[in-house]
């Protein structure tokens, strides 16, 4: 199962969706063009507008309003990427140099805030209230999530509970919002907004749960970045939160040291060796296909069709894949 097969039903709208967010990035200043252009080129699953399409089966499906929310989420979350970039230090995405390696860190601020001051531009074509108040409150929240992984850089002693309240603002938050959108200006019924909502942040979760996995057991030729790219920019995830209660006390302090000299003690290799080793990466995938579950308990409450089937296949796709 490929997410080309999943999205084959979607092509033509997708190709609409494309097209506009190529034209939302034009400009007539030359940088700007060139640095924001680097990163649409970049590609990616496009899984935001494809929330968005298949919810607005639900309703009343009109492509030229759900076209309007697939933009602006996805310029929301290509912002948020280039940004991250930054504060992550990140020189390659999809086997692709980053904004901030191409050119720099202050051309990549610049570029974020442009993808982003488009999304604005966007979101003012949308003329329902309810529309504006949820993705105002979803960017707000966002933000606050990266603040928070921030905070957390080398931290040890971080907590299952705030991981998760992490990941939940960081990833699913988007595509929860996606899904609800998609239905919302379709005019889906309240209970199916609500369903799709529930669905698409449980599906969020686990995908950033398998994210966190992939990170630390992926191949770089697949991931488009280096193993353990996370650790070495001291964003500590579940698989080393798992491992730091479950080590053995050598290994455990092991990691420590790792963590309290920022890295400078050990090697990435020899974390994620432990963190194999102590079942970390086992235990976050369990977690991840309980919420890949209750994303599909969420679909059963709506009506049996395509689009439906597609969401689940979609699901079961997240917590499997290898990239």
């Amino acid at each position: 199962m490929n997410l080309q097969g999943i999205y084959h039903n979607l092509k033509k709208d997708l190709q609409v969706v494309e097209a506009a967010l190529v034209q939302s990035v034009q400009t007539n200043h030359e940088q700007l063009f060139a640095s924001a252009s680097h990163l649409l080129k970049a590609g990616g699953k496009r899984m935001r507008p494809v929330f968005v399409l298949l919810s607005g089966h639900f309703g009343k499906y009109e492509i030229e309003k759900l076209r309007q929310v697939a933009v602006t989420l996805e310029l929301i979350h290509m912002a948020s990427l280039v940004h991250d970039d930054v504060i992550d230090n990140a020189r390659t995405r999809r086997g692709r140099k980053t904004v901030k390696a191409e050119w720099d860190n202050r051309v990549a601020m610049y570029t974020g805030d442009f993808i982003f001051a488009r999304a604005l531009e966007e979101i003012t074509r949308i003329k329902n209230p309810d529309v504006q108040q949820i993705l105002s409150t979803a960017i707000m929240r966002m933000c606050q999530g990266e603040i928070e992984q921030i905070k957390d850089l080398y931290n040890s002693d971080q907590s299952l509970r705030r991981y998760l309240h992490r990941i939940k603002r960081k990833t699913a938050l988007l595509m929860a919002v996606s899904c609800q959108l998609g239905a919302l200006v379709s005019g889906a019924v309240p209970e199916i907004v609500r369903n799709l909502n529930a669905y698409g942040y449980y599906v969020g979760m686990a995908f950033q749960l398998t994210d966190d996995v992939l990170d630390l057991t992926g191949e770089e030729e697949t991931l488009g970045k280096p193993a353990g790219s996370d650790l070495r920019q001291g964003n500590v995830t579940l698989p080393v939160i798992y491992s730091l209660a479950y080590a053995s006390p050598s290994e455990r302090e092991k990691i420590l040291a790792y963590l309290h000299s920022r890295g400078k003690e050990g090697s990435v290799e020899e974390m994620i060796a432990i963190v194999q080793k102590t079942g970390g990466v086992e235990y976050t995938l369990q977690l991840s296909k309980r919420y890949l579950q209750k994303a599909i308990n969420s679909l059963e409450c709506l009506p049996f069709t395509h689009e439906r089937e597609s969401l689940r296949m979609i699901a079961e796709f997240i917590v499997t894949r290898s990239y």
